[in-house]
């Protein structure tokens, strides 16, 4: 879970490492997790990971390498892959090392003078391939032909496949009137296809919403950004001015974002309560809180699946210890952790699994997931799409009977 202190079954694709990122122009902070002061020494330590036979083992290699290897050899590829590996070696695909130059790619990447294409992506591990999510309309992306479904294979040339989204979206972004070539397999034509496309300033769409029949309010939340707290805010208000009285909230395929921006769309929707807590190795614990006693009093029906990862878990959850709302869909992704990053003095940079969150009851979903109140499995000739039409959309037909029914009591 992304937060600045901080198989399964689906509905979609299969997504095992899911770390969404708005690849567009926006002023904001790094989003994938706290960032720390630097170690000023290398101290080895009796607990230290680099031993006496680690470091006597590396000499030989290294002299083996030397001695018998045919091509020529780049030391700093050999040093930057050495600490990759140190780092693989936890098992933690949430966990990773940046050279200095990606790091810096990185952070470059979400400061407000760097812009994108225009889409909301999730990276896909079990092919290494960037799914496109939501490829806004008023974007770039869109208007080259970028679908959602569509997967990015290639960034000028290069394969995205062992590559850490935080760096995929620093290759895509940059400075505003550049272009990024990008090789995408479609969904439709079932083919690669090499897209040039401009990197722009494009508003952020993370809300969307709608007054259904029988006055039954659909906010569809595709991902938890700085802005997405407003944008839910606004939607509320202007559903129940034009007479909602039953609300959807729709979290499929939101892999997640800024914990906090959770945090304050749950205030809108509960009085003041604690809503999650992070715990990490040492015990220590930090809460999270509705910080007002404003509530929302009409029935809700909250949507999820496989790819409700993260914040869109931690939301869940205090909807469900809270008992504010019936959750429909299929068990959520799992990932209930928050990840850090450690800028060290050469310039390169660790990101670290540092912590676990917490529902309000206690509960950690990570790697467990939250099972539904009600499972509805998509039609099978939908559960790969990203495009349901509503009327086939069986888990929003489910979500408007529940509420049917709540409203007539």
């Amino acid at each position: 879970m992304d937060g600045k202190k901080q198989n399964k079954k689906g509905t979609g694709v299969k997504v095992a490492l899911i770390a969404i990122f708005m690849i567009i122009c926006l002023g904001v902070g790094f989003i994938g997790g706290s960032l720390y002061p630097l170690f000023q020494t290398s101290i080895f330590t009796k607990d230290s990971l680099i031993t006496d036979q680690l470091l006597s083992k590396a000499n030989v290699i290294s002299q083996y390498i030397k001695s018998f290897y045919l091509e020529d050899i780049d030391q700093e590829e050999i040093e930057s892959y050495t600490y990759r590996g140190m780092v693989a070696g936890l098992g933690d695909p949430y966990s990773a090392y940046y050279t200095k130059d990606e790091y810096e790619k990185m952070m470059e990447s979400l400061e407000g003078s760097y812009c994108g294409i225009g889409v909301l992506c999730q990276k896909d591990e079990e092919t290494g391939d960037v799914i496109v999510l939501n490829p806004f309309k008023k974007g770039s992306a869109y208007e080259a032909g970028i679908r959602a479904g569509d997967r990015i294979t290639k960034i000028e040339g290069e394969s995205v496949k062992d590559q850490d989204l935080n760096s995929i979206v620093a290759q895509i972004k940059g400075e505003e009137g550049t272009k990024v070539t990008l090789t995408v397999y479609q969904q439709s034509t079932e083919k690669e296809k090499e897209f040039i496309v401009e990197r722009r300033e494009t508003e952020n769409e993370t809300v969307t919403y709608e007054l259904l029949s029988d006055k039954i309010g659909y906010i569809q939340v595709s991902e938890f950004d700085e802005v997405t707290a407003n944008q839910f805010e606004e939607a509320v208000n202007e559903l129940e001015e034009q007479g909602m009285e039953g609300l959807i909230i729709d979290l499929r395929n939101n892999g997640g974002g800024v914990v906090t921006t959770a945090q304050k769309m749950l205030d809108r929707l509960l009085p003041k309560c604690l809503l999650a807590y992070t715990e990490d190795k040492n015990g220590t614990r930090e809460e999270y809180w509705a910080e007002d006693d404003e509530k929302f009093t009409k029935p809700l029906v909250l949507l999820v699946n496989g790819q409700s990862a993260s914040a869109s878990e931690l939301f869940s959850g205090a909807v469900r210890d809270y008992e504010i709302g019936t959750i429909v869909g299929t068990t959520t992704f799992g990932k209930g952790i928050v990840q850090s990053i450690y800028p060290l003095k050469d310039g390169s940079a660790l990101k670290l699994t540092v912590a676990k969150y917490y529902t309000p009851n206690g509960v950690c979903i990570h790697g467990k997931g939250i099972e539904p109140d009600v499972e509805v499995e998509l039609p099978k000739a939908f559960r790969n799409s990203l495009d349901v039409p509503k009327e086939k959309d069986t888990q929003l037909q489910k979500g408007i009977e529940i509420l049917k029914e709540k409203m007539q009591k």
